[in-house]
């Protein structure tokens, strides 16, 4: 049904806009996911989405029991569109909520702390769905993640600044880790249904009214079958 939808879908986009829509979701992952645990400052929530798109990261989970997400159009440049954002916000068990998901789907839970000894992002394991944690951009990563993940890990400085800042270890994190994916064996990316049910998603999107679209299409195709 949805490769119908899509063929359907793609009818009505241009061609420019299929092709590019192809080939991006061939380079899309769920292995890597990134988890921002009340981040506070916009422009750095905008940055770390747009960070993720850049690096073919499809999924977000962003925890707001404390601070709401909010995003910059001038920094995100539409990356909403096409990342998939996941929101916990219900009090005081948001984090768990979220950990537990992740945890319940097969991911790694990693902490990002400058006081991680057990690996940084280059030897980090990386054959396993791991899914990246950033604290808040003073307090870092809180003591109820450290004391649930199951890695620990930083990115090697050599200066007098103790951290980076939240939007460029995010950066820095996925670059090195999404290298080293390209260079494995590992099957990291999409699968062939994911990246149909993702490229659905961004016609929608792209699409005026993108949602009324699907359901009349859907209708017509129920009625052909």
């Amino acid at each position: 049904m949805n490769e119908k939808l899509l063929a359907a879908f793609y009818e009505m986009i241009p061609e420019a806009k299929r092709l590019l829509f192809d080939k991006i979701a061939q380079e899309r992952t769920k292995h890597l996911t990134v988890v921002l645990e009340n981040i506070y400052q916009e422009h750095n929530a905008s940055a770390v989405l747009r960070t993720c798109d850049c690096f073919g990261i499809q999924e977000l989970h962003v925890v707001e029991s404390k601070n709401q997400y909010k995003i910059q159009r001038d920094i995100a440049r539409g990356a909403g569109s096409w990342v998939d954002m996941y929101n916990y916000n219900e009090g005081d068990t948001a984090l768990m909520d979220c950990i537990t998901n992740l945890k319940n789907n097969g991911y790694k839970i990693v902490a990002l702390t400058p006081e991680a000894n057990q690996h940084t992002i280059f030897d980090i394991p990386i054959d396993q769905p791991l899914a990246l944690t950033f604290g808040t951009e003073w307090e870092g990563i809180s003591d109820d993640v450290c004391a649930t993940a199951d890695y620990q890990i930083s990115i090697p400085m050599v200066g007098f600044t103790e951290s980076f800042n939240v939007s460029v270890s995010a950066a820095l994190t996925l670059q090195a880790i999404r290298h080293r994916l390209d260079k494995s064996a590992i099957d990291w990316k999409l699968s062939n249904e994911e990246q149909i049910t993702t490229k659905l998603k961004w016609c929608q999107k792209y699409m005026r009214n993108g949602d009324v679209v699907r359901r009349d299409l859907e209708r017509r195709l129920n009625e052909i079958e």
